[in-house]
């Protein structure tokens, strides 16, 4: 039976919350671990569910793992045993975790073979791993599918060759797989429309301390000329970007004040545009984000009066990540907005719990809702209701966080795929949250 979280809406929050490590940036890095046999130590790991099975995983594949602390690991990949990766117990274990397929690329630079299973994780539409096959078959490895266990062999004759490829689509798993393949080819690469995402300039940035050679590092064209060797070094990770904006939301649509310690402000890009966008005031002191306690907010509207539509796009785009928390934010904002979620086509499937607790949303089809916002005419209510994914999960929260009475969630397990400790740091705010 897995758990659920209780929650009784209605609570005004207070106080200071420091944001997790960023989970999308830590399964690129903690996955790059395998591209040298020397020691890499990396700090400021978020403690959640996805990434403590990708650590668990690498320990199961012979990687030496001393976890100093939970926010802290030492990792060493000098003797990895290649028989387990055949194993049938790695099928089903790296089939649960998305991000496993972030082993690929250091496993077939370094030993010339590399295991993709078929992807799982959360239910946010087809995730496609064209990106990362083609980039690999580019640089010369050949793949082979085995239909009877849903598994990627990917191999290479004389090593990995580096060549000029234009990606399909800036995917950021995708370039940050090729990238780490790439490190260790013969001769130069060249990624055309790679992914420039924060977590990307993160592993770049880590790869070159040791002894990687890239540049271009922060555009959509990187040039990676091979280096033969790779040694250890010590890498901590950025505050997670979903999280902030996560916790910008919540306090506009739960009138608290809030602020949100140590935020890495010059990384994140439009993010706070967009919240202010809806009408939320803040005020970035230093690297802290101080939310006032509003009890209203006004949508605005595009200069010519025409209603604001929001988006998400590519880095530095606004990321899909946060148009859950955006359209939740809307619910209780004065005006109207258009979400439009290009990226992934069910993510707007839990606006139906939305409308149950009273909000005023017209989904449109699977890519877009109209947020008629309700400014705080009523509040929603409480409702039983379950989390589809991570992002949605907690966009529900927030809903509840801010209903009248009680809501009831289940399937957190998605939660805290990506949120670490989140029911206990929103009780110190001041939350009514239990785990049952």
């Amino acid at each position: 039976m897995s758990s659920v979280f209780e929650v009784r809406g209605g609570n005004r929050l207070k106080g200071d919350i420091i944001p997790q490590g960023a989970k999308n940036e830590a399964l690129q890095i903690i996955s790059a671990v395998l591209l040298t046999a020397e020691k890499v130590t990396i700090n400021n790991i978020p403690d959640i569910l996805d990434v403590n099975l990708l650590i668990e995983l690498l320990g199961d594949i012979g990687v030496k793992v001393n976890r100093i602390t939970r926010a802290s690991c030492e990792f060493q990949a000098d003797d990895i045993d290649f028989d387990y990766l055949e194993s049938a117990e790695f099928k089903k274990k790296s089939g649960r975790l998305r991000g496993s397929v972030m082993m690929a690329g250091p496993l077939l630079a370094r030993f010339g073979k590399a295991y993709i299973p078929k992807p799982g994780g959360d239910k946010i539409g087809r995730r496609r791993l064209d990106t990362h096959v083609i980039g690999f078959e580019k640089l010369g490895a050949k793949f082979h599918y085995d239909t009877d266990d849903n598994y990627f062999r990917l191999e290479t004759s004389g090593g990995l060759k580096g060549t000029y490829m234009l990606l399909d689509e800036p995917s950021v798993t995708g370039t940050a797989n090729i990238v780490m393949a790439a490190v260790l080819a013969h001769g130069t690469t060249t990624i055309y429309n790679a992914a420039c995402e924060p977590y990307l300039q993160q592993l770049s940035k880590m790869l070159n301390s040791m002894g990687a050679k890239i540049s271009g590092v922060g555009s959509n064209m990187l040039v990676i000329e091979g280096v033969t060797v790779l040694k250890g070094c010590t890498h901590a990770m950025l505050p997670d970007m979903i999280e902030i904006g996560s916790f910008i939301g919540l306090a506009a649509m739960t009138q608290s004040e809030i602020t949100i310690k140590n935020a890495g402000v010059q990384h994140l890009g439009i993010i706070p545009e967009k919240f202010r966008l809806l009408g939320i005031q803040m005020d970035i002191k230093g690297d802290d984000i101080y939310i006032p306690q509003q009890d209203s907010y006004e949508i605005q509207t595009f200069i010519d009066g025409s209603i604001l539509t929001i988006s998400d796009h590519p880095w530095p785009g606004f990321t899909p990540d946060l148009l859950s928390i955006v359209l939740v934010v809307a619910t209780q904002a004065k005006g109207s907005v258009m979400i439009h979620q290009k990226m992934f086509e069910s993510r707007l499937f839990f606006v139906d719990k939305l409308i149950d607790m009273g909000a005023q949303i017209i989904l449109c089809d699977p890519h877009r809702a109209a947020v008629i916002g309700l400014g705080r005419q009523h509040k929603l209510r409480g409702i039983t209701m379950s989390s589809p994914d991570i992002r949605a999960g907690v966009a529900l929260l927030i809903a509840a966080l801010s209903a009248e009475g009680k809501s009831t969630i289940h399937n957190i397990d998605q939660i805290d795929r990506g949120y670490q400790y989140i029911d206990e740091r929103l009780r110190n705010l001041g939350a009514d949250i239990k785990r049952v």
